[in-house]
């Protein structure tokens, strides 16, 4: 009985030490979303000299960057009196899609004339911030790098995993609200 105060204090004694912060014990979390930037960062860098490489190549057309990140250059010019669309609106257009060599990979004919509300549907990112530049008329070429397009996963067809893209557009007409 006389040992109890003596046992009870021992106990208090060893459990009074100073607590120390658990370690994560899964760091893959961390280290995953380093690799995927450092990764993303070269994709980058190549898409980016694929594009300047396709546009040094076609000298005929005078291509501009934009600010959304993409490269585009005028066939043919509309009315520049039409106004340029907006929310709501109804664009026809067509359209093909290429890779950067030139190579056919959808057709017009294969896409066919497309009815899109503009900002109001669900459709390809590069096209919804090409068209609200155009007017009807306007035949417009764009180089999209992937990240614009299909990403990562492609269109499970015809267009690949990161493939940076060249679509020529026609605006045909525009059904303003």
């Amino acid at each position: 009985m006389r040992l109890l105060p003596f046992y009870f204090a021992l106990f208090l004694f060893t459990q009074c030490t100073e607590l120390e912060p658990r370690k994560p014990l899964n760091k893959t979390k961390d280290d995953f979303i380093k690799v995927s930037a450092a990764r993303n960062k070269i994709q980058f860098t190549q898409e980016e000299q694929a594009i300047k490489k396709a546009i040094s190549i076609e000298k005929e057309l005078d291509y501009r960057p934009s600010q959304s990140g993409f490269w585009l250059a005028y066939k043919a010019q509309g009315d520049t009196l039409q106004a340029l669309p907006k929310k709501g609106d109804i664009a026809h257009f067509r359209y093909q899609i290429e890779n950067l060599s030139q190579e056919l990979i959808y057709s017009e004919e294969e896409l066919g004339t497309v009815d899109y509300p503009v900002d109001e549907d669900n459709f390809l990112p590069a096209l919804r911030e090409g068209i609200r530049i155009l007017r009807p008329g306007d035949v417009v070429v764009f180089l999209f790098p992937s990240y614009l397009c299909y990403g990562y996963q492609g269109d499970g067809e015809k267009i690949g995993i990161n493939q940076p893209l060249r679509i020529t557009l026609k605006l045909l007409s525009i059904d303003y609200k």
